[in-house]
């Protein structure tokens, strides 16, 4: 289990490695993307809160990223974090997720990439629910489930 502490370490000191890498040129991720995706994930934007239905959906499966298919979170480990945002507890694996210090708009937070392909997701903070008191805050226009 990722706890805070293993987030700071990995955002300080270096991210895991990825099982694989997906890169591609801003073009490509273009034509595979829906404008507003790409926006979220390769420029760093955030979606308004409370805009996607998937902060609501708890059905069984798994999320994975939006640009290269890699799996992130189970369904297992979303909760409801009345955030606005689709939130999970633990990502699927250790190496699923990349950290990376964000300092912009004024604020101190941990952002969270795919480890694979450096997707923007989200950020994760240390205010959820136990045992690993961790919320993954993160763009549903970033993650498309399985089951869908």
């Amino acid at each position: 289990m990722i706890t805070w502490s293993d987030v700071m370490r990995f955002t300080n000191e270096g991210n895991p490695e990825s099982d694989r890498r997906v890169e591609k040129t801003p073009a490509e991720w273009r034509e595979l993307l829906t404008p507003e995706q790409y926006g979220i994930t390769r420029d760093k934007g955030t979606e308004r809160a409370f805009s996607s239905e998937m902060c609501s959906l708890f059905k069984p499966g798994q999320y994975a990223c939006v640009c290269c298919g890699a799996m992130l979170f189970d369904s297992g480990t979303k909760y409801e974090s009345g955030s606005g945002w689709p939130s999970f507890d633990q990502p699927l694996a250790d190496n699923a997720i990349a950290y990376h210090n964000d300092a912009s708009h004024g604020m101190t937070r941990v952002e969270t990439t795919c480890n694979t392909c450096d997707s923007h997701l989200g950020h994760v903070f240390p205010d959820g629910p136990a045992p690993s008191g961790l919320r993954y805050c993160m763009n549903a226009l970033a993650l498309k489930n399985t089951a869908d």
